[in-house]
This record gives C-alpha cells, structure tokens and sequence, in this order.
C-alpha cells in the first residue's frame, strides 16, 4: 500500500509546475470524451504517453488548410498572407500554452530534432573540460543529443541519479553542478514511472553557477498546467501528438537567448528569431491544427478570461480528474498479487509502468491488446532509466497512462484483463 500512499500524496502536490488551486473546478467527462470520435472503435485507451487520440477540432484545422488557398509565407497576395497568420496564431498558441513569449517560440518535426539542433548549437561553443549534466530518470531524446555533443568536443558528461523510489533527488544536483557546467538537462515528468522532479529547485543550482537548463516537458504537458517562467527553464521542449494535437514539437526559450545562439542554418532563410531555428518551410495545416489543439485544451472546463487563463483552469481539472483515477488504477493493481509495480515517488503524472510475474512484457501488453486494452511495452526510449534497474534487457515493463478522456469504465477493463 506504499505505492498507494504515494500517488494519493502526490495529489496535493504539484510544486513547480502548476501556481494553481486544484479546488474547485471539475471536467465533465461525457462532454469531454465526444470531441475524440476516435473513442467510438472501442478500445480503451492507457497509451496516451506514446500518443494521444486527436480532438476532432484538430482534425477539422488540418482539413481547413488542406483544402483551402494556403500559399508558402508572403504578404504578396492572401494565400501567403494566411500562412504568415497560421505560424504567428500557433506562436502565440503554444505561448499561451506554456506561459512563454510568442517570438520565443521555435517549431521543429520532434522534440528529438530540436534538442539535437540546440544541443549541436550550444556545443560549437564549447571547450574541453566543460561539462553537461544529465539525468537517468530521462527519456532518451534529453540524454543521447547532450551525451553525443559533448563527446564530440571533449566536454565531460555527470550523471544525476534517481533514488530507490523512482524520484530525482534534488540534493545531488549540488555536487553535480559546477563552474564549468554548460547545460543541466532533465525531464519535467518521466514518460516511465511519471516522476516530476522538482525543475525549478534545479534551474535554480544551475543558474546559480552560469549553466542553462534544458527542460523535456513532453511527458508532463498533457498532465498539468505549465509555466516555464514558475519552473526556471531556459528551453523547454513539447510534442503537440501528446496533447491531442498534430506530430509537431515546439521548443520555448526567451527570445534573448535565441538571439545569442547561431545556429547552422541556409545562407538565404530568415536570420530573425525565432525563424533562424526553424529548418525548411513547416507545414501549414500542422500549425493550424496545433492552433486548434491548445484552444481545445483550453476548453475543456468552460471559463472566460484570457487564453491563458482558460488553459490553466482546464489543466487544473485535468491534473485532479486523472491523479483520482490514477489511484484508483494503482489500487487496482496493487490487489493482484502477481502485478510489480515499477517504483514511482510522491510527485508524479498518471502513468506508471508494471509487470505481470514472470511474464514476457511484450507479451502482456498482446494479450491485453487482444482484449481491446491498449497499452505499450518495452523501455519507451528511456533507457537509461530501465538499463539502470536491470529491465531494459528482459523486456522493460508495460505502461499503462491516464489521459482526461480515461474513465473509471477503462480502469475497470484493464484491470480485469490484467486479472
């Protein structure tokens, strides 16, 4: 029942990432659940982490676009000039997703893309002896590009470990962090046990001795409202598919560190920022449907105010209807006596990862898919965190996710599948 005790506590803590009262607002399941026509196959759904379902909102932007006048960017003739609006509306979309500045904002294919572009960007400058910190609590896309980088100047790479109960110790970050650190990269919720370190107690070791923080938010976006200003991160990284949008990512910094970054780049595209970032034309009907994706988060506790505002009274609904359920699904899974919980702190997103005996988990994860329950097995890219608890090799563990459109009727079904 530790385990049980741990997700109830991490319901009333949330720290850094949400300034708001869980108190108060409720997401009314039924109407949130007819925006994903999806839903209507009949599957129950815990593979969110690997993807969400998409609004239906979404889809319908991408449609507009595709099948509407929609020109490359030029104030030229309308075509052009819609571009130019879709890229500026989801610049202040994400802006408002996040708590950022809408020129602060840079597009890219994957949030593995970007860190890669960054990481390469802020490696040219550099030196043998520098050093980057990273975590083993970490997907793999926020540990491999810093690892590589640094290897490939001679820059020395520290490690941050997680502790026997899944969670990231802050402390450590105190011996970790130096004068020569250059970037402290870590996650701000696990993909694999749903840890959420404490980011802001972090940015604030690193800042303190010059280093940049580098933030991967993938995991924690969808789970609860985010201010990167509240959490200290100099980039913070998110894919849009995981939050019922398009496959996009999106990487968030002020627009003066943009500004001080050159990175590789075509002699003729635009050297402004946030452009100067930005690989290629970017597809138009993905930003629209990004646009559509956070005004539907946006809206799924009806309120009024600012964008901004809305977002974080959905996303306060959203945080306290999943952590319920998600304690319902950890209690359903701590009765069955042959289920091992992977181990997971207080602090955490509705996701967890599990076991069953002996059992192969691709396996597991087959016999639940040929029920209808769809969940992932494996090391779900992070693997230092599975090769660190001796998993990786024998399979990883199966993940099973909450998402706001999980009901206690899913849990139901997974747990008698499992049983």
């Amino acid at each position: 029942m530790a385990v049980l005790e741990r997700v109830m506590m991490s319901r009333l803590t949330v720290r850094a990432l949400s300034r708001v009262n869980l108190a108060g607002v409720t997401l009314d399941i039924a109407r949130v659940r007819a925006a994903y026509p999806a839903l209507n196959e009949g599957f129950a759904h815990f593979d969110a982490a690997a993807g969400s379902l998409v609004a239906a909102p979404v889809a319908e932007a991408a449609h507009g676009v595709y099948t509407s006048a929609v020109a490359n960017r030029t104030d030229a003739f309308e075509p052009g000039r819609k571009a130019l609006r879709i890229v500026e509306q989801a610049r202040e979309a994400v802006a408002d997703l996040l708590g950022a500045q809408p020129s602060g904002v840079v597009f890219g294919s994957s949030a593995t893309s970007l860190t890669y572009h960054i990481s390469q960007t802020l490696a040219a400058t550099w030196q043998p002896g520098d050093e980057v910190v990273v975590s083993r609590l970490d997907h793999d896309a926020n540990v491999r590009p810093w690892v590589q980088a640094a290897a490939a100047v001679g820059a020395t790479v520290r490690w941050a470990e997680f502790d026997a109960s899944g969670a990231l110790p802050v402390a450590q970050y105190s011996s970790l962090v130096g004068e020569r650190t250059r970037v402290v990269a870590l996650t701000a919720g696990s993909n694999a046990n749903g840890a959420i370190p404490d980011v802001a107690a972090v940015s604030a070791i690193a800042r303190a001795h010059g280093a940049l923080c580098y933030v991967d938010g993938v995991h924690a976006t969808p789970h609860v409202p985010v201010d990167v200003s509240a959490l200290g991160a100099d980039f913070y990284v998110t894919s849009a598919y995981k939050w019922s949008g398009p496959h996009l990512a999106t990487c968030v910094a002020s627009p003066s560190l943009w500004e001080s970054l050159r990175p590789l780049k075509l002699m003729p595209s635009s050297d402004a920022v946030p452009e100067r970032f930005e690989l290629g034309t970017p597809s138009f009907a993905s930003l629209a449907a990004l646009t559509a994706a956070v005004d539907h988060l946006a809206s799924l506790v009806p309120s009024v105010g600012t964008r901004r505002s809305q977002i974080l009274t959905s996303m306060t609904a959203v945080r306290a209807y999943e952590m319920s359920l998600f304690a319902e699904l950890v209690s359903g899974l701590a009765s069955l006596p042959r289920v091992t919980l992977v181990p997971a702190p207080a602090d955490s997103c509705p996701t967890l990862s599990f076991r069953v005996h002996n059992q192969h988990p691709a396996e597991t994860a087959k016999l639940l898919g040929d029920k209808g329950v769809c969940v992932y097995s494996g090391d779900y890219y992070a693997y230092e965190f599975f090769s660190a608890l001796g998993l990786r090799e024998s399979g990883g563990a199966v993940r099973a996710g909450i998402y706001h459109y999980t009901t206690r009727d899913d849990i139901t079904r997974l747990l008698d599948a499992l049983a």
